[in-house]
């Protein structure tokens, strides 16, 4: 309950901070509506997560208008689908912005599609506020004028963690990285890397892998081979599943240490 109420805290914050500046710099906003506006996965494998972000936001709107909303105005939120998908992402936000006219935009799980739209937000100048996806380098994005924001943790202060619980539960020396092959793999990729060196401890390999891979035994059968007693794996719910399956047909009973996609869907 603790956490439920302190995430519902954070919510609402981070709601009445975009539509009260929102709200202040944009007059083409109607007179008795904000609007805010939700690029996130709203079918397919990650849909769950889409559905979660939605229930949050709209516990928070509700009682951010229950109090009166954000100077006198109430707020609205409009969602569409980005079906995990980088450039239907971008479309989204822009017909989000352009036509909807919301004053700001919140992200989904995916990275590749939150880095896709990073360059829209900023060259429009509109809030863009990360939820879910962690790939440092949406936040860490070197514009000069940087209008994107998030509240989760970013891949390099996340993959410390992963490192250091390797550590600590399975007393991981020589662990292997099975990543995806998008943004968000090669986010932590590098992440990854920097936490290890700050241990001193070498990594048994890197493998990549496709969303759409079935079969994965020919890369975790190297990570094996070259000696690797943990694996930390990144990717969302479908691909990490297929990882795990792999695992199985080879008989490979090596402790996983997981980044948090596969928490946004239907893990089977």
């Amino acid at each position: 309950m603790a956490l439920q109420n302190s995430i519902s805290n954070i919510t609402r914050r981070v709601l009445l901070a975009a539509a009260a500046s929102a709200a202040l710099a944009l007059p083409a906003i109607a007179d008795d509506t904000i609007k805010l506006g939700l690029v996130a996965a709203m079918s397919g494998q990650s849909a769950k997560s889409g559905e979660a972000i939605v229930r949050g936001l709209s516990v928070a709107i509700d009682e951010i208008n229950a109090k009166g909303g954000v100077l006198g105005k109430k707020v609205e939120l409009v969602v569409r689908d980005d079906e995990s998908n980088p450039a239907k992402g971008v479309v989204a936000a822009r017909e989000l912005v352009q036509r909807e006219k919301v004053a700001a935009l919140f992200g989904g799980l995916d990275t590749p599609v939150s880095m896709a739209i990073v360059p829209f937000a900023n060259q429009n100048k509109v809030p863009f506020m990360g939820v879910w996806a962690a790939g440092t380098p949406i936040t860490r994005n070197g514009a000069p004028e940087n209008y994107v924001f998030r509240v989760s943790a970013v891949d390099a202060l996340v993959d410390k963690a992963l490192v250091a619980y390797a550590i600590k539960k399975y007393g991981a020396k020589k662990p292997g990285m099975i990543l995806i092959n998008n943004p968000w793999g090669e986010s932590n990729e590098k992440g990854l890397k920097a936490a290890l060196e700050e241990k001193g401890m070498p990594f048994a390999g890197i493998e990549k892998f496709q969303d759409a891979d079935v079969d994965v035994v020919p890369q975790l059968t190297r990570l094996k081979e070259s000696g690797a007693d943990v694996l930390f794996m990144v990717a969302n719910v479908a691909p990490s599943s297929q990882v795990v399956k792999s695992l199985d047909r080879m008989g490979w009973d090596v402790p996983i240490v997981s980044h948090w996609g596969p928490a946004g869907g239907r893990f089977s």
